[in-house]
């Protein structure tokens, strides 16, 4: 086993990637972890998927890759300057639908609806709202989250939310929970 991904890289991922960098956004999933969405997202057939921080559409990317036609996802991010990178290279699937909005408001606006799949790389879904979030999350349904071990960008005291965060997880009854000391950290949670 080696640490390449050796598989084919989603066709839209170099050009979103590229204007990434050239936007010196830094907070975007690692290609390991974008990798294991795309797969966990192949587990899915015919799922509902939702992914709060769409950030420039790198993970939307391989998130998209593993769905089948029958899928779809919905990827919310509160900055259109991202979300434009976003819609550029990802805007004319079907199968996606790019929302601009604060996480607070969309997770407010739209609790009733179910998903399959909840990937969350943003505060709300994940360290804000976190328990409605989760009641979003249909039976069997995957919630994964990143950025879990120590990062450069980490602010001060961003390990200890990190802490509680996983301790929380841990402490819920309705989940199945994996904690992967792997690519950035990842959680992988199933719900009972």
């Amino acid at each position: 086993m080696t640490a390449e991904i050796n598989q084919p890289i989603p066709k839209t991922y170099a050009k979103i990637d590229e204007a990434t960098k050239a936007m010196g956004f830094t907070m975007a999933s690692d290609i390991f972890t974008c990798s294991l969405l795309r797969t966990l997202a192949a587990s899915k057939p015919g799922g509902k998927f939702l992914e709060l921080g769409t950030g420039t559409g790198l993970s939307t990317a391989w998130i998209l890759d593993g769905m089948d036609s029958t899928s779809s996802l919905i990827s919310v991010d509160y900055d259109e300057k991202l979300l434009d990178v976003a819609n550029k290279f990802l805007g004319t699937d079907n199968r996606l639908d790019l929302v601009c909005s604060d996480g607070e408001k969309w997770i407010n606006d739209n609790k009733q609806q179910t998903f399959d799949y909840i990937f969350a790389d943003t505060w709300h879904g994940k360290y804000l709202l976190l328990a409605e979030a989760l009641t979003m999350l249909n039976q069997g349904g995957l919630y994964i989250i990143d950025d879990m071990l120590p990062q450069p960008n980490w602010p001060d005291g961003h390990h200890e939310k990190a802490t509680k965060l996983i301790q929380y997880l841990e402490m819920r009854s309705d989940l199945h929970l994996t904690k992967q000391v792997w690519s950035t950290g990842i959680v992988v949670a199933v719900k009972k």
